[in-house]
């Protein structure tokens, strides 16, 4: 009997990543007993720890705990909780990892799948997660309202696509009784890459900056689905990012906003409204950096609502900006200096 329970065992951790979905009738058919028994060892393994169960009777499925890969489907229900999902399915998974690679993907999970389940709207949660070339990537899938329409929705804006520009500053929730809104904002910098796609548009975060991107994944239906990139050799942790943008006194204080995303980035910013645009919500930080990589013109009427109008409104707050083009550069100089001689 020891010898068997060897044998199948060695067998179940040798095989269960190519019949995750099918490894109780492969035993009964590679060693002809009875379903019963096949479903006696797998969860004499799941209770040792070596193997991680999701689902139910026959549609169960097994993965290897600390293996490469697991995937799984769930209602999202009002007592669902990212934790549990956390402790039960992903956390044994990733035994080999380093320490800051574990607490990273402890913050994003977390903060991920708590968005899906408080704003999604939607019904079912896919959650995947697998370590493949020398990083850990994470899918998170929900069949829900789309988190751009959601956002589009709550703040009235003419197109989706503004609503990016929105979420990237770090502030902005559509529930902001019980939600910060920092939770995207945090996780994009802690990870290598950091992806949202939603009603047909696709946009990454990488290397502090957020870009559309033409990377776009295969169509899954209606709803939100987010993917971040871990690299294993990362030596980033959760505070380091954390640091960068905020401190004990004043809390979640600075932020940086790609002024590409308030509208195309090859039209001219030369309206009041565009500025409003790109300046809304950034009034609850004491710091703001403003990147204008990629803009080839700035009007007038744009700068003035910028560095004058806003910043007279909001004294407290300090603005710099970077990335600007010899032009566009010359152009907020004038703009800083004629609001100087104005005051």
């Amino acid at each position: 009997m020891g010898d068997e329970k060897r044998e199948v065992g060695d067998f179940i951790l040798a095989n269960v990543d190519t019949h995750s979905a099918d490894i109780a009738p492969f035993l009964v058919d590679t060693f002809g007993f009875s379903r019963t028994r096949a479903n006696f060892y797998l969860d004499r393994e799941v209770k040792k720890g070596t193997l991680i169960a999701f689902g139910k009777t026959r549609a169960k499925r097994y993965f290897l705990a600390g293996g490469n890969h697991i995937e799984f489907a769930i209602d999202i229900t009002p007592d669902l909780k990212e934790d549990k999902l956390w402790e039960a399915y992903i956390k044994p998974m990733l035994n080999n990892c380093s320490e800051n690679v574990k607490r990273i993907a402890n913050w994003g999970f977390h903060e991920i799948v708590n968005n899906a389940i408080d704003h999604s709207e939607g019904t079912k949660l896919w959650v995947a997660m697998e370590v493949k070339n020398e990083k850990l990537s994470f899918s998170v899938l929900d069949n829900g309202i789309g988190i751009f329409k959601k956002i589009q929705n709550a703040l009235k804006l003419e197109s989706e696509r503004e609503s990016i520009l929105h979420l990237s500053k770090g502030k902005f929730t559509t529930d902001p009784e019980n939600h910060s809104g920092q939770g995207i904002f945090f996780t994009s910098r802690m990870v290598g890459r950091f992806s949202i796609f939603s009603d047909d548009l696709y946009y990454s975060f990488q290397e502090e900056e957020w870009f559309l991107s033409s990377e776009k994944p295969e169509t899954f239906g209606k709803g939100t689905a987010i993917r971040m990139h871990i690299p294993l050799t990362t030596t980033v942790m959760p505070k380091d990012i954390l640091d960068m943008y905020s401190d004990i006194e004043t809390g979640f204080h600075r932020t940086k906003v790609a002024v590409a995303l308030s509208d195309n980035p090859n039209d001219p910013h030369n309206s009041r409204s565009q500025a409003k645009r790109l300046m809304a919500g950034l009034e609850k930080f004491t710091s703001v950096v403003l990147d204008f990589k990629d803009i080839k013109d700035v009007g007038q009427a744009f700068v003035d609502e910028v560095f004058r109008v806003f910043k007279n409104e909001n004294p407290g707050i300090k603005i710099e900006y970077i990335n600007a083009g010899p032009d566009v550069d010359a152009m907020i100089k004038k703009g800083i200096a004629d609001s100087k001689s104005r005051a």
